[in-house]
């Protein structure tokens, strides 16, 4: 009992949000008539929020290097779309050295928003409320407020394809590569939890009780399964989704297994004890941005393959999208405290709202009261949790 305590207490902050998404979800699939959780719903909630899910990711590093956020990524997304659009549909380029380009791009305007608040201290909020409007303008411009469409089909399978069945027969009524990269990402959960709690045994740290962890590694694997399965019973794996899964894993490696992954949490804890201890907190904030410009760049690839147009109005309200997200998932406002799964559990959070009041049939204003009231408690929950821990 007392290791169940330990448990929930070390990841409060996760565990709240990841039980408020499992009886939102609850609730939903009551009142819908059970179409939240039908095979084809699930992967549509996928694919409409797969740009939450990318820039989630890379505010979560921003957020935890010191509680900065980036108001500029939404306009970002419409401005790679544009130039997808001018690469793509007007220039005739190659979709492959056309997507390059837009990565590289982001890149580009990673490494200019971060110069400005990493070196010259400028504060982000300013920086990224410039290159919101900066891009938006840019946008607009390259567009002449005309959407641009439509797309080559490789370039509309980024977000609409689906990985061939290797595996099945043709006409079978489950996808068995889905089912098999289901087993296989499982199992691969499953040593990753043995190995570190191996690792943590060595070292001296505490770890749960033999049956909580059994318990633990058994639920997270059962989850898995039951996402292959609703997956390979659609149309299997959607290529955006084995995209996001990627990413997921490598950020969450780097943040939680890699020395320079944990800088990021030693600077927004304390930024000059940080810097006291020999990090070099300019490069860390640097790469934050960095990093952040590269994803907004794969959102906007992706988010501009699923609309199959370039629009001067893409991209509104999605930095708040991704703020939010990653408040709901458990990051604190005041830096250091995060993670990429609990920010990916939030935006769940967020595309489960979305699709089960849609379903319902509640109006778009309504939606925005909820969204608003449940990020309001998100972070009051962060803010209160932290007062009775002192």
């Amino acid at each position: 009992m007392e290791s169940i305590r330990y448990l929930f207490r070390s990841n409060i902050r996760q565990y709240a949000m990841l039980i408020a998404l499992v009886v939102i979800m609850a609730f939903f699939q009551v009142t819908t008539g059970g179409i939240l959780l039908v095979p084809m719903n699930v992967t549509n909630l996928v694919l409409q929020n797969a740009y939450v899910f990318i820039l989630a990711i890379g505010m979560t590093l921003t957020i935890i290097a010191g509680g900065n956020i980036d108001l500029s990524v939404g306009s970002l997304v419409a401005f790679i779309g544009a130039l997808c659009g001018a690469f793509i549909v007007t220039m005739k380029m190659n979709t492959g050295l056309a997507i390059a380009l837009a990565l590289i791009i982001g890149l580009l305007v990673g490494i200019w928003q971060g110069y400005w608040i990493a070196y010259v201290r400028i504060p982000a909020f300013i920086v990224t409320l410039a290159g919101m409007l900066v891009f938006r303008g840019l946008t607009v411009f390259m567009l002449k407020g005309l959407t641009l469409g439509p797309f080559t089909d490789s370039f509309q399978m980024i977000s609409s394809g689906f990985v061939p069945d290797f595996l099945g027969a043709p006409g079978g009524s489950l996808n068995l590569t889905a089912i098999a990269a289901g087993i296989v990402v499982a199992a691969l959960y499953v040593l990753s939890s043995l190995r570190g709690r191996i690792a943590r045994k060595r070292n001296g740290f505490e770890n749960s009780s033999l049956p909580l962890f059994i318990i633990q590694i058994a639920a997270i694997g059962a989850v898995i399964m039951l996402i292959a399965f609703w997956l390979a019973a659609y149309k299997g794996l959607p290529i955006i989704f084995i995209i996001i899964v990627a990413l997921v894993a490598a950020y969450s490696f780097f943040t939680t297994r890699t020395v320079p992954g944990r800088y990021f949490y030693a600077m927004g804890g304390n930024e000059k004890a940080a810097r006291l201890s020999g990090i070099n907190t300019n490069k860390i904030l640097f790469a934050a941005y960095i990093s952040m410009g590269v994803l907004s760049a794969v959102a906007g690839i992706a988010f501009t393959s699923r609309l199959n147009a370039a629009s001067p109005q893409a991209g509104l309200n999605f930095e708040l999208d991704a703020i939010g997200a990653c408040f709901i998932g458990g990051a604190s406002a005041y830096g250091g405290i995060g993670t990429i799964v609990g920010s990916i559990i939030g935006a769940l959070v967020m595309g489960v709202l979305n699709n089960g009041m849609s379903i319902m049939g509640v109006g778009s204003d309504i939606q925005q009261v909820v969204k608003g009231l449940v990020l309001l408690l998100a972070v009051a929950f962060d803010v209160l949790s932290k007062k009775k821990a002192r």
